[in-house]
């Protein structure tokens, strides 16, 4: 099929291009050709289009050319294509890097796909990451100054590796138009819905996210994600306090309290700690106990305010406020999307 373009020359369907680098997820990589796929084939139904008028959707797969392999445009070779005998537009409509089963890709995981991606975003495309794959895109230097989301997991490293870019990791997708990032591993779904309502409109994204059975975009991350403090510091006294922290007799413990039980300073047991933990004492009790408390939702039937007294807090109000703002959801919501008792 081929659409007429703004200055009236033929353009082939928008072309979705999925990097397939050294480590990529497959199944990933697999899912999001298949969602693309029945987009294209509902929409096709819904609109009454002649088979032969050709698909509205293009998936091409690209990897990095093997050595003593001539590369094709910039640096990658097409691997896959839906529809090879389509017309091709100057660049792709979005260009996305799936995410990693193993380590994060690096410049040099990608080797020629890092060219790739940096002209075709010069040349009009979109970027997306997938997870890890935010990694590959950080290392274009096009998420300078901009924010970005990826696996909760990956946050710490991530912000310590790009302190330019602003990383809300509590966000499952962030869609800044010409960059889009998308957090959990499974958050493809999330974004290739995303791209089915920019390509081929809200209609279109509703019925594929029916077909498929699976939440339209607008999902959090924070609920799914779990508090790992970070233990590898390297300062044992804070680190005794941190194993503390986690007895019931340190459940109401405060500053002075964690700073005696250090056998450090106030100020210097402040600092140390920031600086160990990447939190302030309080936060990092907060996190704790929003942790133990989501462990009860999901497992018991008790009461709210009952967990909220064994978790530390008299205030029951007090405990919704922290937990919502921790979590996105409120107490008796968690338990509802979590929970596991009868």
């Amino acid at each position: 099929m081929t659409q007429a373009s703004p200055h009236g020359s033929p353009t082939g369907p928008p072309e979705i291009a999925i990097l397939v680098y050294p480590g990529a997820q497959a199944a990933a990589v697999q899912g999001l050709t298949d969602l693309f796929l029945v987009a294209d084939l509902l929409a096709r139904e819904r609109r009454e289009t002649a088979p032969e008028a050709g698909p509205l959707l293009r998936v091409t797969h690209l990897a990095r050319a093997e050595e003593g392999e001539e590369p094709g445009a910039c640096g990658a070779r097409r691997v896959f294509d839906t529809a090879p005998e389509a017309r091709r537009n100057p660049a792709p409509a979005v260009v996305i890097l799936p995410p990693s089963l193993g380590e994060p890709p690096t410049a040099e995981t990608l080797g020629g796909l890092m060219e790739h991606l940096a002209r075709s975003h010069a040349a009009g495309s979109a970027l997306a990451s997938v997870c890890a794959g935010a990694f590959g895109l950080a290392e274009t230097g096009l998420l300078d100054g901009r924010r970005a989301t990826t696996h909760w997991i990956y946050a710490e490293r991530f912000a310590a590796r790009y302190p330019k870019i602003r990383v809300e990791a509590e966000r499952l997708l962030i869609d800044d138009g010409d960059v889009i990032t998308a957090g959990g591993l499974m958050s493809w779904t999330d974004l290739g819905l995303r791209l089915v309502e920019r390509l081929l409109g809200s209609a279109a994204m509703r019925e594929t996210a029916r077909f498929l059975l699976v939440d339209p975009p607008g999902r959090e991350q924070a609920p799914y994600s779990a508090f790992a403090p970070r233990l590898d510091h390297g300062d044992a006294a804070i680190l005794g306090v941190q194993r503390w922290l986690r007895r019931p007799e340190a459940r109401e413990a405060d500053v002075a309290a964690m700073s005696a039980r250090a056998g450090l300073e106030t100020r210097t047991f402040l600092r140390r700690f920031r600086k160990a933990t990447g939190l302030r004492p309080t936060e990092y009790r907060q996190r704790l106990r929003v942790e133990e408390a989501r462990e009860s939702l999901e497992a018991t039937a008790r009461p709210i305010a009952q967990i909220a007294h064994e978790v530390g807090y008299e205030d029951a109000g007090a405990f919704r406020r922290v937990f919502a703002r921790m979590t996105g959801l409120a107490p008796g919501d968690y338990r509802k999307r979590f929970g596991r008792a009868g």
